[in-house]
């Protein structure tokens, strides 16, 4: 007679394609049923906090929910970090775990209901006569609400015997994208009176925008108006139109980009929560700049913005476009060199320390790395750099786990994540010395999960950048914040990977030796960019100054 574990492992797949994972008492007898009787892929990775990121990732370049799962304890307790990261940054995604027994907490147990409350995160547990509706619920959940969920096993369920499995499990419907209400009917016609008449106007896309399916839309919108386009860090790639783009907006935007935004007389946000970070910490607009903002949040998300438009980014961009009629729009972008404004200072090759500046290597990079590339980011002082000066195609081929929550040391297992979200892409690691050593544990699951598509680029300073950016400054101790010489090149090279120390730009060279190379010819890449901590970049400046 199937077990528990069976039934839940056949509901997760008829769900979930992929499962990254570390196996231990609580979630071995449903790997078990997992890998014999199902088609769901699984990767091991080595560190709990690794499967939560690595099904985090996965959602993020394939828009597919995910799941990881781990034991029960500390197996549970080492992936909080990663959770509440998924939890703030809404990621639907499923996390398997041991529980205690159904008689009661043994000495080593820990009320994991609770932590996972703590950080946002709902728990379903499993009975022995609930398993497949259980899981149906947890999954509908996560995909209704997007945020993860934590679907619990109590040690003693797994093995017992639960019934035959049904020939058809239960589906679970996608959310309808959100309708607008008649009140934002009614703000919309206005909107549209107010860009109609726009002499300046902006198009921004967020992230959201991209989860939507609403670039063709807004790019549409923009056309019609004579709209200058720009993008958050997270939306980018949503306008394919370059002639027109000022890029990224928010502290990694180029400075004559940012200097046109401020111009604009009215400015649409669609899917942007509207950060700190993306509005500079408040003058990403002029004062007289009108902002519209359009999102599925309750409310607006910024005190700045002017007209709330509650509802699905694709069809208020859709009603938006057909309350605007066919105008001919202000003509404002054929006045604007968009590409020239865009444009990033790269700095010399050396910095005043004599190291390689952090903004010469990322133009290099740029230039160089395969354009099929997924970028993933870990958190740290260099996020700004890859964020600067490579472009990316779309929103899902730029993965920032560890941001919502201001996380570092959750990049290498993000290689996995992304490798099986897309396995023809390129995968391309930008992380720091401090938290690459964090992550050390899933730098062997990064070499083997992408092989020779994958490379990891470590800005490798030396240091805790962004500490010593912020506190040494005002004359703290330095000590704390510095990280003694590390050769991540032969730390690489222990797992399997070819390691490049680089001193210059010439030593990159090699690097574009590798892209040029077929995948299967060539070993996973792991770049120790020697970089000076001496360069701060524009974000940060932003940070410092507000802090100051």
């Amino acid at each position: 007679m199937p077990s528990v574990a069976q039934h839940v492992a056949h509901a997760l797949a008829h769900h979930v394609d992929h499962v990254f994972g570390v196996m231990g008492n609580g979630n071995a007898y449903l790997l078990d049923a997992l890998l014999r009787e199902t088609s769901a892929a699984y990767t091991p990775v080595r560190h709990e906090a690794g499967a939560v990121v690595a099904a985090d990732a996965h959602f993020r370049v394939s828009r597919r929910i995910a799941c990881a799962t781990t034991t029960y304890g500390a197996g549970f307790t080492n992936t909080l970090t990663a959770l509440a990261e998924a939890a703030m940054a809404r990621i639907p995604l499923v996390l398997v775990v041991g529980d205690e027994p159904t008689s009661g907490a043994r000495p080593w147990d820990v009320d994991q209901i609770a932590l996972a409350s703590g950080v946002g995160v709902r728990t379903y547990t499993v009975g022995r006569l609930d398993a497949i509706a259980t899981v149906t619920l947890a999954i509908e959940h996560a995909l209704a609400k997007r945020q993860p969920v934590v679907l619990a096993l109590p040690y003693d369920v797994p093995t017992r015997e639960a019934g035959p499995i049904p020939a058809e499990l239960p589906g679970v419907d996608s959310p309808a994208p959100l309708a607008p209400s008649r009140d934002a009917e009614a703000a919309i016609a206005r909107a549209a009176t107010v860009l109609g008449a726009a002499r300046r106007p902006l198009v921004i896309a967020g992230r959201g925008a991209w989860l939507a399916d609403a670039g063709d839309a807004l790019a549409a919108l923009a056309r019609r108006t004579g709209a200058v386009t720009a993008s958050t860090t997270l939306g980018r790639g949503q306008f394919p139109d370059t002639e027109h783009d000022l890029g990224v907006i928010g502290g990694f935007g180029a400075p004559g980009a940012m200097e046109l935004v401020r111009t604009a007389d009215v400015a649409l946000v669609a899917g942007a929560s509207l950060n700190q970070f993306q509005m500079r910490f408040g003058d990403l607009f002029a004062p007289e700049t009108t902002v519209i903002q359009i999102d599925v949040a309750p409310s607006a998300t910024h005190a700045r913005v002017d007209a709330y438009l509650r509802g699905d980014a694709r069809l208020v961009a859709e009603r938006l476009a057909d309350a605007l009629g066919e105008g001919t729009g202000s003509g404002w972008r054929d006045t604007v060199d968009a590409q020239a404004a865009a444009v990033q200072d790269a700095g010399a090759e050396l910095a005043c320390d004599g190291r390689l500046d952090p903004r010469a290597a990322a133009a290099r990079l740029g230039e160089i790395l395969p354009e099929d590339r997924v970028v993933v980011s870990d958190g740290g002082h260099f996020i700004g750099w890859a964020n600067m000066f490579w472009p990316v195609a779309s929103p899902g081929r730029m993965v920032m786990v560890g941001t919502a929550y201001q996380s570092i040391g959750l990049g290498f297992p993000s290689v996995a994540g992304a490798a099986a979200a897309d396995p023809d892409a390129t995968i391309v690691l930008t992380t720091g010395d401090g938290g690459g050593l964090m992550a050390l544990a899933d730098l062997e699951t990064a070499v083997r999960t992408a092989g020779g598509r994958g490379m990891c680029v470590v800005w490798n300073d030396g240091a805790y950048g962004a500490e010593v950016n912020l506190y040494g400054v005002l004359g703290l101790h330095e000590r704390p914040m510095l990280i003694p010489g590390v050769d991540f090149a032969a730390l690489g090279a222990a797992v399997g990977a070819e390691g490049l120390v680089v001193t210059s730009l010439a030593d990159l060279d090699r690097v574009s030796e590798w892209a040029r190379t077929p995948a299967d010819e060539r070993r996973f890449l792991v770049v120790d960019l020697r970089i000076s901590g001496r360069v701060i970049a524009p974000y940060q400046q932003e940070i410092i100054r507000v802090n100051s």
